[in-house]
Order: C-alpha cells, then structure tokens, then sequence
C-alpha cells in the first residue's frame, strides 16, 4: 500500500500576496519588507502580484490583515512588524495580542495569514532578526507563506 504525500512547494509563480508593514520601527520593518519581496520574487512571484500595505503600528496589523484576508485578492497575507521591549511590559501585550488575532483572521477566512512580526527584547536583537546574523524573518514568513499556499492548494 502507499500513500499520499503532500508537501509544499516552493514556487510562488502566480501568487498574490498583501504584506503588511508597520510604520512604527520602519528602519526595521522596510527591511523586512526588502526580505519579504526578494524571497517572494526569486521563488518565482510577479513585483505586479505584491501589494505592500503601510500601517501605523503592529496593533493595527491585525485589522488591515483581515481586510486584505476577507478580499479575495489574495492567496496569502504576511505580516511584517517590529516590537522592541521597552521598560514596562506593553511589548508583551502587543506580541501577544497580534498573534492570537493573525492566527484567528487565518483560522476564519482560509487564507494564510503568516506572522513576521519580530518580538525582540532590545534593538540590537531587533537589527540581528531584520537581516543581519540572525537572518530576515520577513524572509522567513514569505517563505512560508509560499509553502502554506502550496499546502493549501493540494488539499
């Protein structure tokens, strides 16, 4: 007997993707966004089928994040933020918020809503997650967003 095994592909030819990008942190996030796009564009996605949405903060992600995932116009959201602990604990009530609200938008409308929001405890881990030693997880969320979509689409 064998079975059927499904796995995701790494081609985004075709897809239609919204990313999502707070204005708050921008030194961060527009590299972010720069990791997003390159990934996006050399697995096979059109400039033309990437939509970049500017928001104020990572707060008001979710929302735009819902728009975009009820429009039809899109086969996957990523969302790109940054956080930076300050002395009080509003950093974590942020994160933790963002993320519960992407995964249920995700949930509830089908359409993956992938969370490249970086959580990071100062600025300099912040810099190191945004394309620099530690990697891009704009990069890393778009990637996924292609694999999910592939998923998805074989189901």
């Amino acid at each position: 007997m064998s079975r059927k095994l499904i796995e995701g592909q790494l081609n985004a030819q075709g897809m239609r993707v919204a990313l999502l990008v707070s204005r708050f942190n921008s030194f961060l996030t527009s590299q972010l966004l720069e990791g997003a796009s390159d990934c996006l564009v050399r697995h096979g996605a059109s400039e033309a089928d990437l939509t970049v949405v500017w928001v104020p903060g990572a707060n008001e992600i979710p929302m735009a994040a819902k728009a975009a995932a009820v429009s039809g116009n899109y086969d996957a959201v990523v969302a790109l933020g940054a956080v930076i602990r300050g002395a009080t604990t509003h950093a974590d009530l942020i994160n933790t918020q963002v993320s519960r609200a992407l995964s249920a938008i995700a949930l509830e409308s089908g359409v993956p809503v992938l969370n490249g929001v970086v959580s990071a405890e100062s600025l300099e881990q912040g810099i190191e997650r945004s394309g620099t030693k530690a990697g891009n997880k704009g990069w890393d969320a778009a990637l996924a967003a292609i694999e999910i979509v592939s998923v998805l689409k074989q189901l």
